[in-house]
């Protein structure tokens, strides 16, 4: 069957998960985990996986290596998205976009104000496309990783998804780079 109601095989991604810590270690980092439980559960595949202090330069260059490699798909970080001295993810992901994903620090700061109130004006979550790879700065904490993933990213990462999805145009995210 084709058209709107046509079903659609799943399609999974291949997923880097980077936590940015100047406190965290591997084995107290929950919002990794977190993330990491949640991809795998929805049934995409852990590219890889990495702990990085707040260092903006260091980030830029994990993100810029995940996107060179063919094997990964999207880049999902947490933390360093808030508004203290040490917080540089954000700025370390602007570094790094073509395009900015302006609606998705939209989306969940709409998601966020449900469940912290106004304390959602506090994130700076943001999201891009660099290299034909998706790349999403999240929050530092479980929760915000849970909201982001279950309300935004698992839909948006499901090619099932209707009316549009992220991963129907993952494809045609570095055609600009293939014309002549």
């Amino acid at each position: 069957m084709s058209g709107p109601g046509a079903a659609r095989d799943f399609l999974p991604c291949r997923i880097a998960v980077l936590t940015v810590s100047d406190t965290r270690t591997p084995d107290d980092d929950r919002s990794g985990d977190t993330l990491v439980a949640r991809l795998e559960a929805a049934g995409h595949e852990l590219a890889d996986r990495a702990l990085l202090p707040d260092d903006r330069e260091a980030i830029a260059a994990a993100l810029r290596r995940w996107c060179a490699d063919p094997g990964v798909d999207v880049v999902i970080s947490t933390g360093g998205t808030g508004l203290t001295g040490r917080d540089v993810t954000v700025e370390a992901h602007r570094d790094v976009y073509e395009k900015e994903i302006d609606a998705f620090a939209i989306v969940f700061t709409h998601v966020s104000l449900g469940k912290i109130g106004t304390s959602a004006v506090q994130s700076r979550a943001t999201a891009g496309v660099a290299s034909g790879t998706y790349l999403f700065a999240l929050p530092g904490s479980p929760g915000a990783c849970r909201d982001a993933w279950d309300e935004i990213l698992e839909p948006q990462l499901d090619y099932r998804h209707r009316p549009c999805n992220f991963v129907e145009i993952l494809p045609r995210l570095d055609e600009h780079r293939r014309r002549k």
